[in-house]
């Protein structure tokens, strides 16, 4: 059933109660005030209801004009959302945009950088998401997400773009009263192993998940994200490696004291952001460059 209430009726309703008469809602619409009127009467004869009460001199919407003009009014946003939606796709800017940032970073700067992103593109709707390790390829690979960042090592996907953005450095580090501080050091593995060791959850789905920094035979407790992970060691709940500049403030202050190990199996990560080669969206174009400008040394303040 078509419904006598059309988009031109409701930009008719929306002007005379913006502008609080039929005659300069007909200016507004660069209309005469008889087609307002037209407008108006045949939508209440349509609906069988009055939506103005002409008993006032001004023009006054009833309880079930105001109800129309209220709903209406989202219709018609919504209806101008789509326009510029479909336009600006056409034109080869994306709808939407997900990010996936791994948890090693920290989030701030890349917020910043969305907010630069909506100063001129207000209508993209971004999605970021925490990944986890090998869970920013996963994500990739599995299309949950356009664009990562801080993905760990390479992925051997020829689908694949890359781009470095540094390395991280780790040291071992424990609370400031944790008993291995009084171990000899550098410290032993099978004296660390005594120990249970945090770990971040491998946020992968379909690829196999990942870890690094484990001896073997070494109880774990496993975390959700690099802040939680941090939390517990200062806390003194567990041991492990940790990103330096994660815990800059820590080491300063004491709560985190750094120990050297006799195995170093690993001190530093290499980063990267990715992407889809065949992705020729325009928004995910304007990230990559953003962020291949940015130096190493910001993406170390993450």
């Amino acid at each position: 059933m078509n419904s006598p209430i059309t988009l031109d009726a409701l930009k008719v309703l929306e002007a005379i109660e913006r502008k609080k008469s039929f005659a300069a809602a007909a200016e507004s619409l660069f209309r005469v005030p008889s087609a307002v009127s037209y407008t108006v009467n045949k939508l209440e004869e349509d609906l069988g209801v009055p939506l103005f009460d002409r008993t006032k001199r001004k023009a006054e919407l009833t309880p079930i004009g105001k109800m129309v003009v209220e709903q209406g009014r989202l219709i018609l946003n919504a209806t101008e959302e789509l326009t510029h939606l479909v336009k600006q796709s056409a034109s080869g800017w994306e709808v939407e945009l997900r990010i996936g940032i791994d948890s090693i970073l920290e989030f701030d700067p890349i917020y910043d950088l969305i907010k630069k992103f909506h100063i001129d593109h207000p209508w993209i709707d971004i999605k970021v998401r925490e990944e986890v390790f090998g869970g920013t390829w996963d994500a990739l690979a599995a299309e949950r997400c356009d664009l990562v960042i801080g993905a760990a090592g390479l992925s051997h996907n020829k689908s694949f773009q890359t781009h470095a953005i540094g390395n991280i450095a780790f040291v071992f580090a424990v609370a400031k009263d944790h008993p291995l501080c009084n171990e000899p050091q550098p410290l032993a593995a099978e004296i660390i192993k005594q120990y249970p060791s945090v770990v971040v959850a491998d946020s992968s789905q379909l690829l196999e998940a990942r870890s690094a920094g484990l001896l073997d035979g070494q109880s774990r407790i496993t975390v959700p994200t690099f802040r939680k992970k941090i939390e517990l060691q200062q806390g003194g709940g567990g041991v492990g490696y940790l990103p330096v500049h994660r815990i800059q403030t820590e080491l300063q202050t004491g709560q985190l004291v750094a120990l050297p190990v006799e195995l170093e199996d690993w001190r530093k990560l290499d980063l990267h952001i990715a992407w889809r080669k065949d992705n020729e969206g325009k928004a995910l174009a304007w990230f990559v460059e953003e962020l291949k400008a940015m130096q190493e040394s910001c993406f170390l303040m993450f």
